[in-house]
């Protein structure tokens, strides 16, 4: 395991320098700065700029290895952020550690080496900007204030990992910050619009915040889950996030990168971050989320089943009560034609509810969706709506032409959730 500081020589490189190599001092691993030469200047100077290269490297190595530390170097030749992912890669680093993009450079760094190195690098890139304030931290001076930009994706999960970690080198304050589009969220929940684009209803702020609770639960402390921050936004995202991390005075803004190409920056949420920010970003792309033995393992305290009420429907229902803790919920769902809820068809789910599930304190909460024939939207979006940690479907097992010919909602539920899916099939004949 390494740290690796990439560094131009430049005033701010030294201060990130002095950024990696508190890190790796607090994390007890060896630091490898890495210079990159362009390959027309190489070419055009030749050994008189190798041996400059290679003297102010090593001289910065020297003054490193006095904090403590062992220090290694690397100059190689090519472009940057290429020579860099793969140096990462060949080393195991767990960091890799830079200044933030130059202000004075042309088009704010669009396209320069910080950000081509946070769209291909497979561990975080730390982009440091205030390097007193990191110092302060990784020597146990004062806690760090950090800005979690929060969303549904595996690059949040990620960086919600690696924040985590954080805590492990000292004192972390957290705040999540969500950035949503309304009118997006209305469509995925299946709530009402209002006539005005960007207001949050409160049905979709008590959905939204319950939701966002949930994705920053691995952070909690001691059973509090970390402060959050929902805006809404008709714009790009990153530009509310870097507002909010200025609102609440945070010193590292951390963020997923979905490692987006070509025009696809144009949205990107690192890119811009690490264009605006005014304080320190980290970038985290998917590629660096636990996995394997150090992965946490999942917890389902809230699951949704539906039935229709046949009998591979009503089957299912028990599964998902064993699927929650004592304590846990299972919300009961059925979707129906009609335009009112019947009093009987709640009376038949309560009916199903397994009497070994009420006596072991597993709460059911009911709910059928009325008027619609799209089955499948329903139970997606009440599945976003309740924020349910899985689904549990029945399904009749049919496959090839019964399939097609009939159809199957369990399968096009499956084609368009990211929840977990628990399948109940029914026994043989």
């Amino acid at each position: 395991m390494t740290i690796i500081c990439a560094t131009n020589f430049s005033d701010a490189a030294r201060r990130a320098c002095d950024v990696a190599a508190a890190l790796a001092r607090k994390a007890d691993v060896p630091l490898c700065l890495v210079h990159v030469l362009n390959p027309d200047a190489a070419r055009a100077f030749g050994a008189a700029l190798l041996q400059a290269a290679e003297a102010a490297l090593g001289d910065e190595a020297r003054r490193l290895s006095k904090r403590g530390i062992q220090v290694e170097q690397e100059l190689r030749t090519g472009e940057a952020a290429v020579e860099v992912a793969e140096l990462a890669r060949r080393r195991a680093a767990t960091l890799v550690v830079t200044a933030s993009p130059s202000k004075e450079a042309p088009f704010l760094s669009v396209g320069g080496t910080v950000d081509r190195l946070a769209q291909s690098l497979e561990v975080p890139l730390l982009a440091v900007r205030d390097a007193e304030t990191l110092e302060a931290w990784a020597e146990g001076k004062r806690p760090l204030r950090v800005l979690l930009g929060v969303d549904r994706s595996a690059p949040f999960a990620a960086a919600r990992d690696w924040v985590k970690g954080l805590r492990e080198w000292g004192l972390v304050e957290v705040v999540g910050a969500r950035v949503i589009w309304p009118d997006e969220e209305y469509k995925r929940l299946g709530l009402a619009r209002p006539m005005e684009l960007a207001e949050v209803t409160p049905e979709l702020f008590s959905v939204l915040d319950k939701e966002t609770d949930a994705l920053m639960a691995p952070l909690a402390v001691g059973g509090a889950v970390p402060r959050t921050v929902l805006e809404s936004s008709l714009g790009r995202i990153a530009d509310h996030l870097v507002q909010v991390a200025d609102r609440e005075r945070a010193d590292l803004l951390v963020v997923g990168t979905h490692h987006r190409k070509a025009l696809g920056r144009m949205w990107s949420v690192s890119h811009h971050s690490l264009r605006l920010a005014r304080m320190s970003v980290a970038c985290v792309a998917s590629h660096a989320a636990t996995v394997g033995v150090d992965a946490p393992l999942p917890t389902f305290r809230e699951v949704m089943v539906a039935t229709d009420f046949s009998e591979t429907g009503d089957r299912a229902v028990a599964h998902a009560f064993g699927l929650v803790p004592p304590g846990g919920v299972v919300h009961l769902v059925h979707v129906t034609e009609g335009a009112q809820v019947v009093e009987s068809d709640q009376r038949r789910l309560l009916a199903l509810v397994p009497r070994e599930a009420e006596l072991t304190g597993r709460h059911v909460k009911v709910e059928i969706v009325t008027g619609t024939k799209d089955v499948v939207t329903a139970l997606v979006q009440t599945a976003e709506r309740l924020a349910v940690d899985a689904l549990v479907l029945g399904t009749h097992g049919r496959t090839g032409l019964k399939r097609v010919v009939l159809g199957s909602v369990t399968q096009a539920v499956l084609g368009r959730t990211e929840r977990p899916v628990l399948l109940v099939r029914p026994p043989s004949p």
